[in-house]
């Protein structure tokens, strides 16, 4: 039987960064070696100097070496964390980046550090993302990188950038996929209670983030009913006369106070609650289809190509439960 071959993971921190863009991802490549007979990822951390690093939080992180000494090779991932962000870089970090980004085999941002790969110019003629509150001042400040804001990560070439924060786990996730197969990154997932494995084109807010908790009491409580009964009678009509309001004035309403349409939101509560049922049951595509409102298979599929990319079955294959 061939080895397989070796890979490392280099992570360069720096004063403000996030904490978990950094522990996030390692704890995801650092899980592998828990596996018998599986190479693990050696992975090193470095700072400009080597010098300790202060992170957006407070915490304060003790590198293993200076930044100047690393040089990454055939085999690494270069993992750069987002952090606090003030409109300057730190000029150690850009000219490292420029000097050796193309020579890693994965170069990997998380949130805000997409903006430090984009300053050096290694996201020029690329699509990229970043944390959602930073993808517009990518756009105007580095006109030459293709920003969608959209995915929570998006891989171009061998550069992969991710959404803010947690999505950091999710492309860490897709990584040892890679590497080491799905049974690898489902277990690794599941021993870091990662509620759901989320694909990179799925979009950067869950039903729950996207739309806005409503004001008022009745919006609200119609906002948990829908998240708490994704299979029952969800109607403008239905959801208005729980609301007690004329079923015009609650659509109305909803999406001043929610900015997002009463259907709109049932679908993408009843798309994840699908997700959830694909992941982490054995229940059949009917039954889950029923269970979330949809009636039949059909609409399932219809509503997870619209909003996901692909069919129920095609998700349950790449990321439920191993049989």
């Amino acid at each position: 039987m061939p080895s397989e071959p070796r890979r490392s993971v280099l992570v360069l921190l720096y004063d403000g960064v996030q904490s978990l863009d950094v522990t996030g991802p390692v704890e995801v490549f650092a899980g592998v070696g828990r596996f018998p007979g599986r190479a693990g990822y050696p992975i090193r951390t470095v700072s400009p100097g080597g010098a300790p690093v202060r992170t957006s939080s407070g915490l304060t992180l003790l590198p293993d070496g200076p930044l100047e000494d690393a040089e990454p090779g055939p085999g690494t991932t270069v993992l750069v964390p987002g952090g606090r962000y003030r409109g300057d870089f730190e000029p150690r970090l850009t000219d490292w980046l420029r000097a050796h980004g193309t020579r890693p085999d994965r170069l990997v941002a998380v949130c805000t550090g997409a903006l430090l790969l984009a300053e050096a110019g290694l996201l020029d003629g690329r699509r990229a993302t970043s944390h959602w509150n930073a993808c517009a001042r990518m756009a105007r400040d580095y006109p030459r990188v293709r920003v969608e804001p959209e995915p929570i990560y998006v891989r171009d070439g061998h550069v992969a950038t991710s959404a803010g924060v947690t999505a950091g786990i999710d492309l860490a996730l897709a990584l040892v996929e890679e590497d080491h197969g799905r049974d690898v990154a489902l277990d690794i997932a599941r021993h870091l209670v990662v509620y759901l494995r989320r694909p990179g084109n799925q979009a950067q807010f869950s039903a729950l983030l996207a739309a806005q908790s409503a004001q008022r009491e009745p919006l609200r409580e119609v906002q948990h009913w829908i998240t708490g009964h994704p299979g029952a009678e969800l109607t403008v009509e239905a959801l208005a006369a729980r609301a007690r309001l004329s079923p015009r004035h609650f659509a109305r309403a909803f999406h001043a106070e929610t900015g997002t349409t009463p259907g709109r939101y049932v679908e993408q509560v009843r798309v994840e609650h699908a997700r959830r049922l694909l992941e982490d049951t054995s229940e059949g595509i009917a039954q889950i289809a029923r269970a979330c409102g949809y009636g039949t298979p059909e609409a399932l599929r219809r509503a997870f190509v619209k909003t996901l990319g692909q069919p129920p079955a095609e998700y349950r294959r790449r990321f439920g439960a191993p049989a």
